[in-house]
Parts: C-alpha cells; sequence; structure tokens
C-alpha cells in the first residue's frame, strides 16, 4: 500500500508568498528526479488551505483538458507578486476615511472579486483534479462552513471555484463576509475559515478518515478512509511572527487596542495548538512513520507580518525568507519529494 498524501496551507494574506516559494522548491525537485512535466496536484491525494491558503490549493487542483493538474506552483507566485499590490491596496483616502478599518472593512473586496473571475472563471469545486478540504465559517448558522470536492460529486454542495476563495478569504477587518450560492440555490453567509482553523491540518485528517481514496482515485495501492499510520502530511505556514505584546500596554487598552492584538494570538495560536496535536499523534507511531509528519513554517526574517502589506520591499523581504528557509531545510525538503514520488500513483 502507498501513503495518502496531504498538503495543508495555512492562511495569511500576502504572506502566502512565503508558501508558494518553498512549494516551488519541491515542485522543482520533482521536476528534476520524476518527470519534467511534474505538477504538485499531480503528488497529493488531498490539499487543505484556509484563506490565503485556500486561493493556493484552488490554483494547484485546478484540471486541464486530462484531468491532470493545469497550473504550476509558479501560477501562485505570479498570482500574488504580480496581482497582490492591485487586491490588497488600500487607496489614500480609504486611510483617511477609514483608519485601520474601524469604520468599514479595510480593503475593497471589488478588486478580490474581479481577480478570482479572471483566473477561475466558472470552475466548479466538483471539477477539482483531487478531493480538497478550504475552510470557511458561516456567521448565520454559526458553524463551520467546509468546501471539499469529493462531496460536491455526492451531494448539493457544489460551488463556483470563484466564490469558495472568495469566502475562505473573507478575513474580519481585511474583506467584508460574503455570501455564496451553491450550484442548487442555497445561499451561505460566510467569513474566513482562518477564525477558526488558520492552520487546517487537522481538518484535513479529519476529512481524509472520510474519504475512501481507493475508489475516487480509482487506484487500490490507496487506503479507505486511512488512518495517520497510512499518512504523510505536510504542513505549510505562512511566517513565524513572534511579536510580544507589553502587558502594560494592553492592560488598560480597551476594545480598540485589542483589534489587531486579538486577530494575531487568534490565528498563531490555532497554528500552535493544531501543530502540537498533530505531533502528539504521528509520535504514537512506529520510528518509521512518526517521521510522516512535517510542519514547514519559516522565520519572517526581515518581512512585515502585515497581511496586506504589498510594498515592492516587502514582497522582496517575503521571497527572500522563503529562499532563506530552503536554504537552511533543504535535506527536509528532499525526504518530502523522495516521498512524494514513491508514493505517487
Amino acid at each position: 500500500m502507498k501513503k495518502t498524501t496531504i498538503l495543508s496551507l495555512d492562511g495569511g494574506g500576502i504572506r502566502g508568498i512565503i508558501t508558494c516559494i518553498i512549494l516551488r522548491y519541491i515542485e522543482e525537485q520533482l521536476q528534476y528526479h520524476d518527470n519534467p512535466g511534474a505538477k504538485l496536484g499531480d503528488y497529493f491525494d488531498l490539499v487543505a488551505g484556509s484563506s490565503t491558503g485556500g486561493l493556493i490549493a484552488s490554483i494547484i487542483l485546478c484540471p486541464d483538458e486530462h484531468r491532470k493538474a493545469k497550473y504550476s506552483i509558479q501560477k501562485g507566485l505570479e498570482l500574488y507578486a504580480e496581482r497582490g499590490g492591485d487586491i490588497f491596496q488600500v487607496s489614500f483616502w480609504e486611510k483617511l476615511v477609514n483608519p485601520f478599518g474601524l469604520l468599514n472593512e479595510k480593503i475593497s473586496q471589488e478588486s478580490l472579486e474581479k481577480n478570482l473571475n479572471d483566473f477561475f472563471g466558472h470552475l466548479e469545486l466538483k471539477e477539482f483534479i483531487k478531493p480538497c478540504l478550504i475552510t470557511s465559517y458561516d456567521i448565520e448558522n454559526r458553524r463551520a462552513k467546509l468546501f471539499n470536492s469529493w462531496e460536491a460529486n455526492l451531494s448539493t454542495d457544489n460551488f463556483y471555484v470563484k466564490d469558495i476563495c472568495r469566502a475562505t478569504s473573507a478575513a474580519p477587518t481585511y474583506f467584508s463576509p460574503v455570501q455564496i450560492k451553491s450550484m442548487y440555490g442555497q445561499i451561505f453567509s460566510l467569513i474566513d475559515g482562518g477564525m477558526f482553523a488558520n492552520n487546517p491540518s487537522l481538518c484535513a485528517y479529519a476529512e481524509a478518515r472520510k474519504i475512501p481514496f481507493a475508489e475516487v482515485l480509482k487506484n487500490h495501492q490507496k487506503a479507505n478512509h486511512p488512518g495517520v499510520n497510512d499518512m504523510i502530511m505536510v504542513s505549510i505556514g505562512t511566517g513565524i511572527e513572534a511579536r510580544p505584546y507589553s502587558f502594560k500596554k494592553l492592560q488598560k487598552s480597551g476594545k480598540i487596542g485589542w483589534v489587531n492584538p486579538i486577530i494575531d494570538i487568534l490565528m498563531s495560536a490555532n497554528a500552535e495548538t493544531v501543530d502540537y496535536q498533530l505531533c502528539q499523534m504521528f509520535q504514537t507511531l512506529g520510528q518509521r512513520n512518526q517521521k510522516n509528519y512535517y510542519r514547514l513554517n519559516p522565520s519572517l526574517k526581515n518581512a512585515s507580518p502585515g497581511m496586506d502589506n504589498v510594498r515592492r520591499s516587502n514582497i522582496e523581504n517575503l521571497i527572500q525568507a522563503g529562499l532563506s528557509y530552503i536554504d537552511d531545510n533543504r535535506e527536509t525538503l528532499n525526504q518530502i519529494v523522495q516521498k512524494l514520488i514513491r508514493n505517487k500513483i
């Protein structure tokens, strides 16, 4: 039997550039060692993403005319590096009348929606080449809304990919909530999945347990409903941001003073907790299988922790942070590449 390979991608706005840099290295090594035309979507059996990670997951899983991966990860990098400024830019007038996003959402959704429409068009969730798990949160029904392409094929829960990407990236204080409609007409009111699963690795694990991969992938070298012993999990963050908050400043800061710290703390603490839980799960396995969980989360180095900082200098700093991580962790990344090659069907 071959392992079920899972890729999980954190949220983080423009910091998704770091994710793309790491994924580009993995893809280039797959091309060098296995197939010159290799694309990540052909090597992972399930791809999960929250917020910006959901957008990257969608790019990876787009189908070509032969139901293989259409895009190399370079496309994702281009989307961020070339269109990021357009998506995340806040005009001078908006900054003047709406400082810190206190009066309404910080960024207009029009540019984001236009770019998503240009990129994905009328692609439907059920058309993805592999199962996915993309997160969002239903604010009216007060529950997680998880988008899975496998379930979209079996039920009425099918959507346009551009709408799913808009929903998973609707981060409060950055983009406004969104209402999207399924292909069967059901309406959902959604915000960013990063609110409860900025690191969606544990959600991906739970989703993988439900899926009969041998049947879905039409290959009985993969296990149906795999357990942790049957998985290789690669979880990628958008940079460690360990900025301390002063006790004295926050002791009497009030609601406004807590807006930015609370979002930052919730997202980073969520990611760290999921990493801890998965580490403990894999530690229960034998020595070889213990090493099948990888958490890749670089230091931001000189890059800004801001999710919407699209200055050219910061984009370059994000790229450099990703490249520096590759230099320091080449052996680990090459291990991942070899495991993906061995477990590809």
